[in-house]
């Protein structure tokens, strides 16, 4: 994976993410807020797991649409640890700025995580 393509990207607002249905086998692509730390890219989700999440859990190999940067990634959802406390810390700080780490967990505190990482250019 080229990261340079990744760095030129990474200030969009938005990601495609493409996942395998869990019962159809169809490709089912959903518009997300993204921020990228590390070498990774950090989604999230309030409340319920949705189709997308699900299909995560069960296919774990998702394809990655950022502007015209293609590539395809290992997605698992994190549930603690240093990774998710990365992950709110990014999304939170691209979308509204600076906060404290109890603004950050309050925001966070219904929420899943979600930790892409990048496999191969495509």
């Amino acid at each position: 994976m080229d990261f340079k393509n990744i760095e030129a990207v990474k200030a969009k607002q938005y990601i495609h993410l493409t996942t395998q249905g869990r019962k159809t086998g169809k490709p089912h692509t959903v518009e997300l807020w993204f921020a990228f730390a590390g070498g990774k890219i950090y989604l999230s989700h309030e409340g319920d797991y949705t189709d997308w999440m699900k299909n995560v859990t069960k296919h774990w190999r998702v394809t990655v649409k950022i502007d015209s940067l293609s590539f395809d990634a290992a997605a698992r959802i994190l549930k603690e640890g240093s990774s998710r406390e990365l992950g709110k810390k990014e999304l939170y700080e691209k979308y509204y700025k600076s906060a404290s780490k109890e603004v950050i967990d309050d925001w966070f505190s219904l929420s899943t995580v979600i930790e892409l990482t990048p496999l191969e250019a495509r």
